[in-house]
């Protein structure tokens, strides 16, 4: 479903992100604006204008238990115990309050990404050590049960 270069964000999200692009382009026309407040807005915009023309949205992933952006993953830490369960995706592309998002880019997200049931994956946290993380579920967002 989505390529490299493309960007799961839900319908809410991809709305909320026009809509602050809407505002910060109505904002760059008005003078008077101290020049690092025109720098910022202009890199938020170039940066949004980017992240919405690679946005698929509100589009759920194949439900065939592969992980990658838009799939709420299921994970276990080396041999802990624990489970714990975030969504594949940027946090400023989706609107939960209910679950962790880490990034397809992050050092976790990347070393899920494609990533099957029960298979297990390792990957470096920045003190240089290499975490090992199971693959236990993936289901698309929206498909998950909240746990509570």
């Amino acid at each position: 479903m989505t390529g490299t270069d493309s960007v799961w964000l839900t319908d809410a999200a991809y709305q909320r992100l026009r809509e602050e692009l809407v505002e910060l382009r109505a904002a760059e026309r008005d003078p008077g604006d101290d020049g690092q407040a025109e720098a910022t807005r202009r890199a938020r915009r170039l940066e949004l204008e980017d992240l919405l023309d690679r946005a698929i949205v509100g589009e759920a992933p194949a439900d065939d238990g592969v992980a990658e952006p838009g799939m709420v993953l299921t994970v276990r830490f080396d041999d802990d115990e624990e489970t714990e369960t975030f969504l594949l995706g940027r946090r400023d592309g989706a609107d939960t309050e209910e679950l962790e998002v880490y990034s397809p880019e992050s050092p976790l997200g990347s070393a899920l990404t494609g990533a099957r049931r029960g298979q297990v994956r390792s990957y470096q946290v920045p003190s240089g050590a290499t975490v090992n993380v199971t693959l236990l579920e993936a289901v698309p967002y929206g498909m998950h049960v909240p746990s509570h």
